[in-house]
């Protein structure tokens, strides 16, 4: 077993582990950390704990030192500088042509780099820019292309729930979302229904797609015919989460049974799961929502 502590850089970022060695570390404290970019500020999230070394990645880094006051007039300083810095790169970019959106920049800890992120259709040639970057402010320059969602998380804004954006306010790390977990949850298929301002599928979606799954597992698809205690049916509609499904007769009358009350005759092909069809069109949209 080994003793870590758990960092993050910024508000909703990804957390790293560091060796927390004899500091008396708690959650909540500032401390500066060694990181392939040089020396940065971070906060602990995870206060020390003990975990098998098989679960780390990589060797651990050691914690520097905890942030004293200092540390954090310096880490402001960063800040405030970075916005004077964003506005400057902004014009050099407009001066070079460059098809480009920028979203945001951070200078390291240390001031050893100044990081740009930016978003754009394709590839930028931005060599001239960088040279122009680096007589302009004296130290490293590092332009990174980022995607739309990382895109929503440097900005924020509102969900459609109403919420700030998961990604910018919680979320450390981007799961994978499909299409198969808005249908399992009988959400609707309309492109512009299930996908967020990032034009990507709702990361939320993932949150309780395991519970409609072993649900959905326990019970027949849409199409499948059942023996009811009523006699013979289709199944129309399933309830994952009530764990219910309805049954169409051929008299066309229609009852609700509990999934698992029901005796399967013939179960629906794997394509008429969910009951829904699909044109090429619309699953061509779909797919582009995915990451």
């Amino acid at each position: 077993m080994i003793k870590i502590v758990g960092v993050r850089f910024k508000k909703a970022g990804k957390i790293y582990y560091f060796n927390p060695l004899d500091f008396n570390i708690e959650k909540g404290d500032d401390v500066i950390v060694e990181t392939a970019r040089g020396l940065e500020f971070g906060k602990v999230v995870i206060g020390v704990k003990e975990v098998d070394e098989s679960e780390l990645v990589s060797p651990l880094k050691p914690i520097i030192r905890i942030a004293d006051e200092n540390d954090r007039k310096k880490y402001d300083d960063n800040k405030e500088k970075a916005k004077e810095t964003f506005a400057i790169c902004q014009e050099k970019i407009k001066e070079h042509g460059l098809s480009m959106f920028l979203i945001d920049c951070e200078y390291t800890f240390d001031r050893n780099k100044l990081i740009f992120y930016f978003t754009a259709e394709g590839r930028i040639d931005f060599r001239d820019l960088v040279k122009d970057l680096a007589s302009i402010f004296k130290t490293r320059i590092e332009l990174r292309q980022i995607g739309v969602r990382d895109e929503a998380k440097a900005i924020g804004g509102l969900g459609t729930c109403g919420r700030k954006l998961c990604c910018s306010s919680w979320l450390g790390d981007f799961r994978p979302v499909s299409i198969k977990m808005a249908k399992d949850q009988s959400l609707s298929l309309n492109p512009t229904k299930i996908s967020g301002i990032c034009g990507r599928l709702f990361c939320c979606l993932k949150y309780e797609h395991e519970v409609y799954a072993a649900a959905i597992e326990k019970m027949p698809g849409v199409g499948s015919l059942v023996l009811t205690e009523d006699g013979k049916g289709k199944v129309i509609e399933v309830n994952a989460i009530l764990e219910q499904i309805r049954v169409e007769f051929n008299d066309k009358t229609i009852k609700v049974y509990p999934g698992e009350s029901v005796k399967v005759l013939k179960e629906a092909r794997a394509k008429d799961k969910h009951g829904e069809y699909i044109d090429a069109e619309t699953m061509r949209e779909l797919k582009k929502l995915e990451d």
